[in-house]
C-alpha cells in the first residue's frame, strides 16, 4: 500500500499543495482532479521521486519510499505529459531501450497497443496518437505494481482509449494501483477521485 500523510509540496517559494493524505491499495485507482496550476502534474513527479517532499511523510508498506531510491524506480512506471521518444530510432529501438533497464516482450508490448505492424518506422513518422500509444507501450511492456499517469489519453482515438482501458484493467486484476492526472474521462471504472487546489 502507498500511504501519503500530511504532504506538502513546494515549487520555489510558492506552496503547491499542503497537509494532503491519501492511500492506494493493490486493485485500486485515484484519478488527480484539478484546475491547471493545481498540483496534479507535480504529486505524480513526487511520487516517482523526482521532486523533494517539502513536509509530510510517504510510505509503501509502512516503509518511506526514498529509503532507497532505486528500488522505489523499480516498482513504478512514470508516464510524464510528453512521450519521452526519440524520433531518430525506430519504434521497435525506442522501446527497446527499456527493455534494456526492465525487461519484457517487446512485441507484445507494441501489439498491445497496436503498432507491431509500425515497428520498424522513425518515431518522428508517427501521428500524435501513435506516438502516445507508444508511450503506453511502456506499461505493458514489464510489470511494475505503481502506475503514475499523467493525461495518458492525449491525443488517443476511441480505440486505442479502448486499448487503453484493457491494459488499466488487467493492471489492476494484477493488484496494480493507477494515480492519474487527467482532465477528461478514463476507462478506470471504480476509481476514487482526489481534488487539487490551491492552498488559501
Amino acid at each position: 500500500m502507498l500511504e501519503a500523510k500530511d504532504i506538502a509540496v513546494l515549487r520555489g517559494e510558492q506552496i503547491v499543495f499542503v497537509e494532503l493524505s491519501f492511500t492506494v491499495s493493490p486493485g485500486e485507482a485515484i484519478l488527480l482532479i484539478g484546475a491547471n496550476g493545481a498540483g496534479k502534474s507535480t504529486l505524480l513527479r513526487l511520487l516517482a521521486g523526482l521532486i523533494p517532499l517539502a513536509e509530510g511523510s510517504l510510505t509503501w508498506d509502512g516503509q518511506p519510499i526514498l529509503t532507497d531510491p532505486a528500488v522505489h524506480a523499480g516498482r513504478l512506471r512514470y508516464l510524464a505529459h510528453a512521450d519521452a521518444l526519440k524520433p531518430s530510432l525506430s519504434v521497435e529501438e525506442n522501446l527497446r531501450f527499456w527493455a534494456r533497464q526492465w525487461g519484457g516482450d517487446i512485441a507484445q508490448a507494441l501489439d498491445a497497443v497496436d503498432l507491431l505492424p509500425l515497428a520498424g518506422l522513425p518515431a518522428r513518422l508517427l501521428s500524435a496518437g501513435q506516438k502516445r500509444r507508444l508511450a503506453l507501450a511502456r506499461l505493458a511492456l514489464a510489470p511494475a505494481p505503481l502506475w503514475l499517469l499523467d493525461e495518458p489519453s492525449v491525443g488517443l482515438d476511441v480505440a486505442s482509449i479502448a486499448r487503453f482501458g484493457e491494459l488499466l484493467a488487467a493492471h489492476r486484476a494484477r493488484g496494480g494501483m493507477v494515480l492519474a492526472a487527467t482532465h477528461v474521462p478514463l476507462p478506470l471504472p471504480g476509481a476514487r477521485e482526489l481534488r487539487l487546489g490551491r492552498p488559501a
